[in-house]
């Protein structure tokens, strides 16, 4: 066996130097510790803004911040009016030129007139559909249907407002799936892969949940030396909500 001694000399006590012996061999430790403390921050898989695509006076909203929706319900309705009424008018149009155009040409088959002019009503009649199919298109757009189930985050507009086209309306989400992201220093992103386990400690929930790494950015930012990843939240866990905050473990609990 190895006869190990401490150093004499000026160093100070065989003590002292058991004691910065015991500190060194921490060291290591602690900064791994202080590396594996990741801050994280829940955020919803699909989220948007609702604005007009028309400019328009709200006829009614009919959810409210923080409510639940269904894919496909209606969630804002502008007073269209004036719309409407031109789809009337275009259809109306379209009626006479299919009409027209069904009299020239059984007057072409009939030779009572010419070609000319069953090509024009025939002309006539493509016009009229294709401006009765505008002014659906624009009549479509006096409702605005949710893209997704969710939750409302902000209502931006109230109802009765004057709005105009791009303008916000609604903040929403989808709270079904929830991601985690997180700033990697570029020391660790090798260690990343994609599909790997990881572990999200919720703050505001005290809980730890599975998650697995999702995606890893594609730069390295130069400035703090780290890298975006997102972790996929794995489960259904109804407590937790988008924006709340965390900490990241790699591996297993």
């Amino acid at each position: 066996m190895t006869d190990i001694r401490p150093i004499s000399g000026k160093g100070g006590s065989p003590a002292r130097w058991g004691g910065a012996a015991a500190l060194l061999c921490l060291l290591p430790f602690a900064a791994r510790a202080q590396e594996a403390v990741i801050p994280v921050q829940l955020v919803a898989v699909q989220f948007t803004t609702l604005s007009a695509e028309l400019p328009a006076k709200i006829d009614r909203i009919t959810v409210k911040e923080g409510e639940r929706f269904k894919e496909g319900q209606q969630l804002v309705a502008f007073d269209c009016v004036i719309q409407r009424a031109q789809v009337d008018e275009s259809s109306t149009i379209l009626a006479q030129a299919e009409k027209a155009k069904g009299v020239y040409k059984r007057l072409l088959e009939l030779n009572s007139t010419g070609a000319l002019e069953a090509e024009k009503s025939a002309s006539d009649a493509a016009v009229a559909q294709a401006k009765l199919n505008s002014a659906r298109a624009v009549a479509s757009k006096c409702a605005v249907t949710a893209p997704f189930s969710g939750r409302v985050v902000e209502q931006k507009a109230r109802a009765f407002q004057y709005v105009q086209v791009g303008q916000p309306i609604l903040d929403i989400l989808d709270d079904s799936a929830l991601n985690a992201e997180f700033i990697a220093p570029s020391s660790v992103v090798n260690s990343l892969k994609t599909g790997a386990a990881v572990q999200i400690a919720v703050d505001e929930t005290k809980k730890t949940y599975p998650a697995k790494i999702a995606r890893i950015g594609a730069k390295v930012d130069a400035v703090s030396h780290s890298v975006k990843v997102t972790a996929e939240i794995r489960g259904d866990y109804p407590e937790l909500m988008a924006g709340m905050t965390g900490r990241l473990h790699l591996g297993s609990p």
